[in-house]
């Protein structure tokens, strides 16, 4: 994260000195203002919005140059709309920029220059390992055994020392552009350096267009700036700066100024469209400047390229492909063009200040003065010759710059997808989508694997054609389920649609894939009956393939559906056979694929919660303490914020309060961190229970309530019945009576299609607050308890029978049946062999010893 330099480098100067500043004295005054609090260590951030055009670059260009005399460090980071889904890219192009890379240097040799770059900010190797890692570049950051949550902070973390160390020696001129093409992770960091430059000799200016939304301008040490349009008087001042000696007259400055109408980069681009079409010396005739005057900013664009030649006209249009800022040697080896030609091509279009240029040839890089000049050489392309160039760039990067096949596949996608190469552009979304999946950047990876999935549209059907789809499908889905909901809108077609495919390729593997995709959405729509003719067809096509890893998937959607259809012996057998067929190096990337968790982290979860429906909360806790402590050492944040639900719910079945708390207060955190709904509804769900248990109901009442609207709006059905039960016994113990009941009976109808293995305890639940009211609803309340207590013995739930038991007894205790209340809690509480420091076990004894 270090700087360049620590004074304007010749791109900013030459940026500085291409447009006169006019009518900007308001906005660089508060700048340097908030520059002088800045370098106190009173750190500012100033927020530069404005329409394209309007001068935005030019504002802070022009705040480098004046502070440029004084010690400072100056960093700049550029959004690009080509890399909106590739994580960190502009931190990433940072970084590579100022660690000086060289065409030609080894994977070692650029390792040696990071090394020493980071080495004075970093604190430990660990640092440089992470950082090694974002570029990836050799590094064994897999050696600190981080979760993928701990990773993720401390790569933030060591980011935001590099800034620190920066800051330590000097003042630091931050600039941010383009804040409108932000990738989610830059945004997240972005979000942490706000907070840190408040404690830092450090100015941030992040500049961005009006659509932009945002929610940084509340914070204190936060000016919001807008641009606005040039007046008339300056309008006028600019098109005379801009024309320099030539002599134009006030109709053909009123004419300008008019057709500009205020935006700084029109003015100056209509001046000079006039001056190249008249010659630049002398007094311009003013019929002739008249009539060449541009209607629009884009013509004036297109007439000054046409004016420079074709040669450079072509460069431009190439570079215009390649993006906002393209370096010699792509270009050089795209264009072939002799050395001389396209030096001259290029050194044209920088004297035009059409493109801004940085170092000499051939280690020299170039940026458009403006993304509207490159959307305007980018537009003057027919549609056959685009095609060509971006085929010819794509295949260029493939054979000379191989590195990027590896590290931004997203870019070639696009290179191929608008060259007309459906195939090949899908084959690297593809590739783009799993590299953002394993490093879940799940919003990313479904951005990548929709744009594979619509760039074979228009691709002929054939085979290979179908395959690729059917990849991407598969891959699509989990991404989809761990950021929507496992029964989101949209998720059945996507495994309908492979599912489809996969019967026309014959492709019996594939289709097993999609139908698990499918199995999981069924059953979180509380589907049972479907769900469970799938698990058949699931294992039946698993022992025709004698593939260990698909038996292991049949028997994940088995333990699952055995447990929500109350069968718990039968989910244990299951996961006992899936956990013996489970092999770390062969299924890692299960996860990906099926369901988007790790299978043997949902296994220990999964089976924690039908051990302790079996009567062993003993072990159930430990199966899932192994959950969590197997997703922590998994680089798959949702399969570890799977082991952080399985183990929030098993401690709140168990009513330990202080586990619950810290278990949802993490699977909260991450959920929100990561953007993966699902989990942070469920998050919240359990935090508020286990707020409202520790004298908090107000909070707790908010968050669980707001926690169970959130999972119900993402239309999931699976568990939502356990939750809605949980809130109604948290409005029965805030005393809200008429709220307790009719959440009671919303978790009750649920059972229509909801899952059966926490029915029991509905119902229990249900007769205790039918108890606590009026005497008339004593005998519905006792009519529960034996309905709970029947339930529980049908699906050998020893913990619910339990409760159900305990309930009962204790009501007929009351009533003076003092034996038979005995009779009916003893030999159940004797059968428990562990767990007697639970608060179920606890007040069993207490009852039993008061009925003695």
């Amino acid at each position: 994260m270090l700087s360049e330099s620590s004074v304007l480098s010749r791109f900013e100067a030459l940026r500085s000195e291409a447009t006169p500043l006019v009518g900007r004295d308001e906005e660089l005054d508060l700048l340097l203002r908030r520059w002088r609090h800045a370098k106190s260590g009173d750190g500012r951030v100033v927020l530069l919005s404005g329409e394209p055009g309007i001068g935005k670059s030019r504002v802070t260009a022009e705040l480098s140059r004046q502070i440029e005399s004084e010690p400072h460090t100056q960093l700049r980071y550029f959004c690009s709309p080509y890399h909106q889904d590739s994580a960190l890219h502009p931190f990433i192009v940072q970084l590579v920029r100022a660690a000086g890379f060289a065409r030609g240097d080894t994977a070692e040799q650029k390792l040696g220059k990071f090394r020493g770059l980071l080495a004075p900010g970093a604190r430990g190797d660990d640092e440089i390992e992470l950082l090694a890692e974002l570029l990836s570049l050799p590094n064994s950051a897999a050696d600190l055994n981080l979760s993928p949550q701990r990773k993720r902070e401390r790569l933030f973390e060591a980011l935001l020392h590099q800034l620190e160390a920066l800051a330590g020696r000097r003042p630091v001129l931050m600039i941010f552009e383009d804040a409108h093409w932000i990738d989610p992770p830059t945004r997240e960091l972005l979000d942490l350096i706000f907070d840190r430059v408040s404690r830092l000799p450090v100015l941030l200016v992040v500049t961005f267009r009006p659509e932009f939304q945002h929610a940084w301008s509340d914070q204190p040490q936060v000016t919001t700036m807008a641009l606005n349009r040039l007046g008339g008087r300056d309008g006028a001042a600019l098109v005379e700066r801009v024309a320099g000696n030539a002599a134009l007259s006030r109709e053909i400055v009123d004419e300008i100024v008019e057709r500009a109408d205020g935006v700084p980069l029109f003015v100056e681009e209509l001046t000079k469209a006039v001056l190249d079409s008249s010659g630049r010396d002398g007094p311009v005739n003013a019929v002739l400047a008249a009539s060449a005057i541009p209607a629009s900013l884009h013509a004036s664009l297109i007439a000054r390229l046409d004016r420079l030649g074709p040669s450079a006209k072509e460069v431009a249009q190439i570079g215009a492909l390649i993006g906002r800022e393209f370096g010699y040697e792509l270009v050089e080896l795209v264009a072939q063009r002799p050395a001389a030609e396209l030096r001259l091509a290029l050194d044209r279009l920088a004297k035009a200040e059409l493109l801004f240029c940085r170092g000499v040839p051939p280690q020299s890089s170039y940026l458009f003065k403006h993304a509207l000049v490159r959307d305007a050489a980018d537009s003057t392309l027919l549609r056959g010759a685009r095609r060509t160039w971006h085929r010819q760039i794509a295949e260029t990067i493939e054979t000379e710059f191989p590195e990027m096949i590896e590290t931004q596949p997203e870019i070639l996608a696009l290179h191929y997808a608008k060259a007309g190469e459906g195939m090949k552009a899908a084959s690297y979304w593809l590739d783009a989508g799993r590299r953002a999946a394993q490093r879940s950047a799940n919003i990313e990876a479904i951005a990548h694997l929709k744009n594979g999935i619509e760039v074979l549209q228009s691709s002929p059907e054939t085979p290979e054609r179908d395959r690729q789809e059917v990849a991407l499908q598969l891959g699509l889905g989990p991404a989809l389920q761990v950021t929507r909901g496992w029964s989101a809108p949209g998720i059945e077609d996507v495994y309908r649609r492979a599912q489809r495919l996969c019967e026309q390729l014959g492709d019996e593997r594939e289709r097993f894939h999609a139908s698990w995709g499918l199995w999981l959405f069924r059953a979180s729509d509380g589907a049972w009956e479907a769900a469970g003719e799938l698990v058949d067809d699931l294992i039946r096509a698993a022992e025709r393939l004698d593939d260990p890893g698909l038996r292991l998937q049949a028997h994940h959607a088995g333990w699952a559906t055995s447990t929500n259809i109350g069968e718990h012996s039968a989910a244990l057998e299951h996961v006992r056979r899936g956990l013996a067929l489970h092999d770390p190096k062969l299924h890692s990337a299960h996860a990906l694929v099926y369901g988007g968790h790790d299978p043997k982290v949902c296994a220990k979860g999964q089976g924690a919660l039908s051990l302790w429906l079996l009567g062993y909360p003993d072990q159930a806790a430990q199966s899932a303490a192994e959950a969590v402590t197997l997703g922590e050492t998994l680089s798959h944040h949702p399969s570890l914020a799977h082991a952080l639900y399985w183990a929030a719910l098993v401690h709140q079945l168990r009513r330990d309060l202080q586990p619950v708390y810290e278990y949802a207060e993490r699977l909260r955190a991450l959920g929100t961190e990561h953007k993966l709904a699902l989990y942070t509804a469920i998050g919240g769900i359990m935090h508020g229970w286990a707020l409202c248990y520790q004298g908090q109901p107000g909070a707790g009442l908010h968050e669980l309530s707001g926690g169970v609207a959130a999972y119900a709006a993402l239309k999931v059905k699976l568990y939502l019945a356990h939750f809605t039960a949980v809130l109604s016994e948290a409005y029965h113990r805030a005393g809200k009576v008429e709220l307790e009941m009719a959440t009671m009976e919303n978790a009750l109808s649920l059972f229509d299609t909801a899952e059966r293995w926490c029915h029991s305890g509905i119902l229990q639940l249900r007769g205790e607050i039918l108890m606590a009211s009026t005497s008339d609803h004593w005998g519905d309340g006792e009519n529960c308890f034996h309905e709970a207590l029947e339930i529980a013995r049908r699906q050998a739930a020893k913990s619910p029978e339990l409760r159900a038991a305990t309930s009962l007894a204790r009501l007929w205790g009351e009533q003076g049946w003092r034996d038979e209340a005995r009779d009916l809690l003893a030999p159940v509480y004797g059968w428990f062999t562990e767990g007697f420091d639970t608060a179920d076990l606890k007040d069993a004894k207490a009852l039993l010893d008061a009925l003695a």
